[in-house]
């Protein structure tokens, strides 16, 4: 009987010293906290992410005034920029405003203007206005064309592997992307698509920003069926054509 009530006091105070350690513990994951980086500092590879981002969305998106514009950080801003879209959309679509005619409508009465403000300036003995000379900063210009030939030259790398026929993968997910865009662009004209894309970047980034943790969650749900339907169609249909330098991945 003794022995078994000196048992039962060694396990007491075993529990006793271990709860004590997991307070410890505690105490210490609460100081590491504090001291742990923010969110995104490291890849977290058992975290989902769209895209397979590592970065918070403002990072992602480049960061300085053009993020804070699309995620509505300088409101100020993105509602002047959304509002000349939705405009030049009215002046275009809805009231059938063609560019051309607005580009010179607008041309006429600015140089109307400056051309009538100068002459006027002698009369009325207000100084001209001084107009700045504008140039077109040559490294812009090659910086520009430097990043759009990189762009195409990696597009035609992509047609080209799909042309060949190694990607039977890369070739499925092209056409299905042109037949998407092809019905939707049965819908919209093109100005309309436009706008509606342009009116994307103010609103998706913003929503995805503010509900992460459940798009992820959900784009993680959809690409474990879509690879699943994938794996499916290979084994039914993709394994069994003949194709010369088939690549799977």
């Amino acid at each position: 009987m003794a022995g078994e009530t000196e048992s039962f006091i060694d396990k007491v105070e075993e529990k006793f010293h271990d709860h004590n350690s997991g307070s410890d513990s505690y105490s210490d994951s609460d100081d590491d906290s504090k001291k742990r980086p923010p969110k995104f500092a490291s890849k977290v590879n058992s975290v989902y992410r769209l895209f397979g981002r590592d970065r918070p969305v403002h990072k992602v998106l480049g960061g300085g005034k053009p993020a804070d514009i699309l995620l509505w950080r300088n409101k100020r801003c993105t509602g002047m920029a959304l509002g000349a879209g939705t405009a030049l959309w009215v002046f275009f679509e809805l009231m059938e405003y063609h560019l051309i005619t607005l580009v010179c409508h607008l041309m006429i009465l600015s140089l109307g203007a400056l051309f009538l403000w100068s002459n006027a300036s002698v009369f009325i003995h207000k100084s001209p206005l001084q107009i700045p000379h504008i140039a077109v900063p040559q490294e812009c210009v090659l910086e520009a064309a430097s990043v759009l030939r990189v762009e195409i030259n990696q597009m035609f790398t992509v047609l080209r592997e799909i042309g060949t026929g190694r990607d039977i993968k890369k070739f499925l997910t092209v056409v299905a992307g042109l037949w998407v865009i092809s019905v939707i662009g049965g819908w919209f004209n093109f100005l309309t698509l436009f706008y509606l894309f342009y009116l994307s970047l103010f609103t998706l980034p913003l929503v995805y920003e503010k509900h992460e943790d459940q798009v992820d969650a959900l784009a993680e749900k959809a690409m474990i069926e879509i690879k699943k339907q994938y794996a499916v169609l290979d084994a039914k249909v993709l394994s069994q054509i003949p194709i010369a330098g088939f690549k799977k991945d």
